[in-house]
């Protein structure tokens, strides 16, 4: 006769459904009075109580027991569904899009509790050989926040993607910029088309396009106080953009911006200009106080943008498919360091937190300070007329 377990032992049984031994044990009891059981399953007695063994010393050593049939699929696609609250729609589909072309056909059947960091990494020197730098930057990070909320729901007992570094991808498409001649054929260009105050703002302030399409007439101000002391030039408040929730990109970035005479005149024919649009729609006007808007009053979108400044590129005699709008910020950036401008008044003027961002993202555009130096001591130490070669 078999002796009979202690108590606290736990069961051990034939699952005739699942062909399984199984070991059992009671762990403790929910608020409501129900056992919470762990399991350990296999072939053999021996195989079974072994499992068991292994889930109570986790259980003991303070880790949640992960679920065996959850795989990266899932977790991935329950922080797509839950774990982007306050994101906009387009940074939803953007995420989504990602999710279903790089991550789940390569990773999404594989189990999160059997996720290696060997597999993540050889995923990512994968995604290396195709894509920029950033999009396997931006691969890792959705992955990493799929695990990362997968974990603290008890999915999962560590998450392998934090383990793993990010390679070097693929040259991205560089920034560039405007040359004065180039700037200048692109404003005249413009002139007559109804881009024109959008593209003499962005090029003359360095306003991004996320926020110019969020300006409304309540923030600019055409007129200033020429009386005051000292006094006020004509301004536009960049306080809002189109990003998810109306905010700009940083805190620095809230800024109020003096307005070139150029600025000023080309906002005061853009005005009227939309005064006549309003006349022409009538009652399918949207209401509203938006700067750039279509012809009847709705916001511009980004494509709305892209597309008109390529035909203003065109007719500038420029490569259309070269050029964007965002582009006209490096400029703004060039042709004010060319001119001697600091990198200090330009990292204000472009609402950047720092320099560092200014050095690093527009470093083509800036002038390198470094070489006033070199002039200064040739202009101390003259070197004299140089001499004939013999």
């Amino acid at each position: 006769m078999s002796k009979r377990r202690s108590r606290g032992d736990g069961g051990l049984h034939w699952d005739e459904a699942r062909q399984r031994w199984i070991a059992s044990v009671t762990t403790g009891y929910t608020p409501a009075g129900k056992r919470i059981v762990r399991r350990g399953s296999g072939k053999t007695k021996t195989e079974a109580k072994n499992k068991l063994k292994e889930v109570l010393r986790d259980h003991e050593d303070g880790l949640t027991i992960a679920p065996h049939g959850v795989t990266v699929a899932d977790a991935v696609t329950d922080w797509l569904t839950y774990g982007l609250n306050g994101q906009s729609d387009s940074t939803k589909e953007n995420y989504s899009n990602l999710a279903r072309t790089h991550i789940i056909p390569k990773l999404g059947a594989r189990k999160l509790r059997e996720l290696s960091a060997e597999e993540v990494d050889r995923w990512l020197a994968d995604l290396a050989k195709e894509l920029s730098t950033r999009s396997v930057r931006l691969l890792h990070s959705l992955l990493n926040r799929a695990i990362t909320r997968a974990m603290a729901r008890d999915k999962v007992k560590r998450n392998v993607v934090a383990l793993c570094s990010i390679p070097r991808g693929q040259e991205g498409r560089p920034s560039k910029s405007l040359t004065l001649d180039q700037a200048k054929a692109i404003l005249k260009a413009a002139e007559d088309t109804r881009l024109y105050a959008y593209v003499v703002l962005s090029l003359l302030t360095g306003a991004r396009t996320e926020e110019l399409r969020a300006l409304t007439w309540e923030h600019v101000d055409l007129d200033g106080d020429p009386e005051a002391t000292p006094p006020v030039p004509p301004t536009i408040e960049v306080w809002h953009s189109v990003r998810a929730g109306g905010d700009t990109k940083t805190r620095k970035s809230r800024r109020t911006l003096a307005l070139p005479l150029r600025c000023v005149k080309a906002l005061k024919s853009h005005r009227e200009r939309q005064r006549h649009d309003r006349e022409k729609a009538g009652k399918d006007w949207q209401p509203g106080r938006i700067v750039f808007t279509t012809t009847v009053g709705t916001e511009l979108d980004a494509a709305n943008v892209r597309r008109a400044f390529r035909r203003v590129a065109t007719r500038a005699g420029l490569d259309a498919a070269r050029w964007t709008p965002r582009e006209l910020r490096h400029s703004f950036v060039s042709v004010l360091s060319d001119s001697g401008v600091s990198i200090e008044d330009i990292a204000d003027l472009c609402g950047h937190s720092g320099t560092t961002v200014t050095e690093t993202v527009y470093r083509h555009q800036l002038r390198p300070v470094l070489l006033n130096g070199a002039v200064a001591m040739d202009r101390i130490f003259d070197p004299g007329p140089p001499k004939p070669a013999p």
